[in-house]
């Protein structure tokens, strides 16, 4: 079957019909090839394959039909020359930088990242001669005051987690082509669905398909994407470290992709609702979520994004005006139907406290600085009806009153 061209069609047709794997058998679903080896014709096709001087499968670590038709497809969903799976979004993460930095260069990162992200840069760059610089994402200065003549790589997620704070992407890729340096963002919270980095001027797409990108929260996985030196650079890693997705994994991603559109459009539609009913409620002394018009940023991301996502963040406040973790708590415990979980990109809304849980290794001060405060909830809203979310999300403000 010829593939199609990632410039004829839109993205929700790429989903479904790019990279599709078709064997003799014909079948009109993707094959799932579980297998760690394969075989070849005679020993000197073996040489030939594992010297490089002819193309084809050699060890799923590294060659995976099944791998190779999720890269293909989210290559041409993000506009990127190619794509490098890995066994999670956080591999995909360490395996970028451990393919593109070396000892000595330094990286100027948002401190609205993953709180896990944090550790990867103060525990592990940092033992290896690799420095970041922590800044605001919002402000434009402190990024360009922060760039040094070792600076290789500008890193942030856009929206921002858990507080959806947005960074100018095309502003952000020209301070970093004016420098040397390569743009990386975390596309995870939208998706080539919703945002598309490489266009706003991105060299570099990384995503944790255990979220949006698989859907039901079956999987771990992660992805990067970007032109095909720097893909090479990162397969290497792979290839020798050993990060690499499972060719199962792959399939289920495949499968998600085909609905990735449809659910992300629903999930943000049904997440503004709520952010903007949640905005008046007693209890919730703010709503962080792009798609309000009381956001500072809405504007920007209006220009960025094709829709809001479906993660946002609340701030609560009892009946006696603490605004403090058992506060939180006391919201969160009261749901009954919502799952509380650190995971999100689900189609089951998800609840969780990012101070004492995703953020919870990130020391206090850094947690100060990046707005992750005691009394901060991260909601990512799945495809409930909006009317049991809302019931839900109500026994957490009736707890809150009656404190």
């Amino acid at each position: 079957m010829k593939d199609l061209d990632p410039n004829e069609f839109d993205v929700e047709t790429l989903a479904i019909r790019t990279a599709q794997l078709r064997t003799d058998e014909m079948a009109h679903s993707d094959p799932i090839f579980l297998t760690s080896s394969f075989v070849y014709e005679s020993a000197a096709q073996a040489a030939a394959r594992f010297g490089g001087e002819e193309p084809g499968n050699i060890y799923s670590r590294f060659t995976n039909p099944t791998v190779r038709a999720f890269e293909q497809r989210l290559a041409a969903l993000e506009g990127g020359e190619a794509c490098v799976a890995f066994a999670s979004g956080m591999a995909a993460i360490a395996g970028t930088f451990f393919s593109l930095l070396a000892p000595g260069d330094h990286v100027v990162s948002s401190r609205s990242v993953f709180g896990t992200t944090n550790v990867v840069f103060d525990r592990y760059l940092k033992k290896f001669g690799i420095e970041t610089t922590m800044v605001d994402l919002k402000d434009l200065s402190s990024w360009e005051a922060a760039i040094r003549p070792e600076t290789k790589l500008l890193f942030l997620e856009t929206p921002s987690n858990p507080l959806s704070e947005i960074g100018d992407i095309a502003a952000l890729a020209k301070l970093a082509h004016d420098n040397g340096a390569l743009l990386v963002v975390d596309n995870c919270f939208c998706t080539p669905a919703l945002q598309k980095p490489l266009e706003l001027g991105a060299d570099i797409i990384i995503h944790s398909a255990t979220k949006y990108l698989d859907g039901q929260g079956r999987c771990l996985g992660g992805a990067v994407v970007g032109a095909k030196p720097q893909m090479d650079e990162v397969l290497g890693f792979v290839r020798s470290a050993g990060a690499c997705m499972s060719p199962f994994n792959a399939w289920v991603f495949l499968k998600g992709l085909e609905t990735l559109s449809l659910r992300m459009e629903a999930q943000s539609a049904r997440t503004l609702e709520l952010a903007q009913w949640l905005e008046t409620q007693p209890g919730i002394a703010r709503v962080h979520y792009a798609g309000l018009s009381s956001h500072p940023q809405h504007e920007l991301a209006g220009q960025q994004q094709s829709a809001y996502g479906a993660v946002m963040s609340i701030e609560v406040e009892d009946a006696a005006g603490n605004r403090d973790r058992q506060a939180a708590w006391r919201f969160i415990d009261a749901t009954k139907m919502i799952s509380i979980t650190a995971n999100l990109g689900d189609v089951k809304t998800t609840v969780t406290h990012p101070a004492s849980t995703t953020h919870g290794r990130v020391a206090e001060e850094e947690k100060r600085r990046a707005g992750v405060t005691e009394n901060l909830i991260r909601l990512a809203i799945g495809l409930e009806s909006v009317k049991d979310l809302k019931a839900d999300l109500e026994r957490g403000l009736k707890a809150l009153a009656s404190a």
